[in-house]
């Protein structure tokens, strides 16, 4: 049976990458799954407020995408800050 899991997507959930907190903002990162890698995204909260960054990157390996998500949610923190919100 674990083949099977194996091949029909089952098999070990990858570990959640731990939230970070940047200029107030707290930003986790939520790489979505996808054929080619992991697609590039993160949630950003502050004071009760969510705002789901998703981007057309995809990258190889789950650890990148980790990282290239909280960079992104820093640089639009930076553009954009409170009126990510809006």
């Amino acid at each position: 049976m674990a083949l099977f899991s194996k091949l029909f997507g089952g098999g070990k959930t990858p570990e959640a990458a731990p939230s970070e907190t940047y200029n107030d903002f707290s930003i986790t990162p939520v790489p979505q799954k996808e054929s080619g890698g992991w697609r590039l995204a993160a949630r950003i909260e502050k004071d009760g407020k969510e705002h789901m960054l998703i981007r057309s990157d995809v990258l190889q390996s789950k650890e990148q995408a980790d990282d290239a998500s909280v960079a992104k949610a820093k640089q639009v923190i930076n553009e954009q800050g409170d009126r990510l919100f809006n």
